[in-house]
């Protein structure tokens, strides 16, 4: 299978701690790499992971909270003194706008390459990117500020050539291919090999979604179903509830409800308080509730 990995390069949220960055991931998709959410650190943690800062093409952000977007500044500007060329797409909600324009005037004026702004609408379930590997869909979240997830869909793999007829009917290496995308073929006295005979059935196509910051939203289950993997924040134990509600945030519990209910293939939480010291208690919250539970942290890349 190709490539389809996450790499965690923080997960706290507002209030630094000596234990988690603030948000921010990377996506790498058949090697193509693409940045959610930019909290501080997220250039140190990338050269840590040695993750290349050049190779992302597109950021997406989630909201205007300064623990998701405070990094910016700072890998905009590194990237120009790298030398960068090529375009550089940031997808956000559009009161990310004027922070962008402020960065680039008061800080990174003339840099090298072109930043474009892609306003996200908040309020709806959009494709918002697309290329020939990926489909990225907003998903509408409620928050104290315009808040947006995203829910990346592999586009679906051709199926697999069985080499044994690759050789029995001399089929040469240029309609390998032609024959992957559906097409039979014909051999020298005529003979028609169905394309049917000719592959095995591709691999299933992966998905994963990213769900931070939000409240508990059990009708996020109808957009998430049956995701590879999915990210959603767990800022709050159980017991804390009324401060999750307060916030507009979720405890460990709420984010495995949302997965059982959506039948996710695994889950990560994320987003933790710095009121949380032991967040293996939250583990154990979700686990009991969805057992297919891992706790995100600086460094960890789950593969799809």
């Amino acid at each position: 299978m190709e490539i389809f990995e996450v790499s965690i390069l923080g997960c706290g949220s507002a209030k630094p701690t000596l234990r988690h960055l603030p948000t921010s991931q990377i996506v790498n998709i058949r090697g193509k790499y693409y940045m959610i959410d930019c909290g501080e650190g997220a250039q140190t943690q990338m050269q840590k992971m040695r993750l290349p800062m050049a190779r992302i093409g597109h950021i997406f952000i989630s909201h205007n909270h300064g623990d998701h977007v405070f990094g910016l500044p700072g890998l905009i500007s590194t990237m120009a003194l790298l030398g960068r060329t090529a375009e550089l797409h940031i997808h956000g909600p559009r009161q990310l706008q004027e922070f962008l324009d402020n960065i680039i005037r008061i800080y990174c004026e003339g840099i090298t390459y072109r930043i474009i702004f892609h306003p996200i609408d908040t309020r709806v379930h959009n494709i918002i990117y697309k290329d020939r590997s990926v489909t990225v869909w907003s998903i509408p979240l409620r928050h104290r500020v315009p808040c947006s997830g995203f829910l990346f869909r592999e586009t679906p793999p051709l199926p697999h050539i069985r080499r044994e007829m690759i050789e029995a009917f001399s089929i040469p290496f240029s309609q390998i291919n032609n024959i992957k995308a559906g097409a039979s073929w014909t051999t020298g006295d005529g003979t028609v090999i169905p394309h049917e005979r000719l592959v095995t059935p591709a691999d299933k196509a992966r998905s994963y979604a990213y769900c931070s910051d939000t409240a508990y939203l059990p009708e996020l289950t109808g957009l998430l179903r049956n995701v590879t993997l999915l990210y959603h924040e767990a800022t709050y134990p159980e017991e804390l509830a009324g401060r999750a509600q307060e916030t507009q945030h979720s405890t460990a519990s709420q984010a495995a409800s949302i997965a059982r209910e959506s039948q996710a293939g695994k889950l990560c939480i994320g987003h933790f308080s710095a009121r949380v010291s032991n967040e293996e208690a939250l583990l154990a919250e979700a686990t009991a509730i969805f057992p297919q539970t891992t706790l995100a942290n600086e460094g960890l890349t789950l593969k799809l």
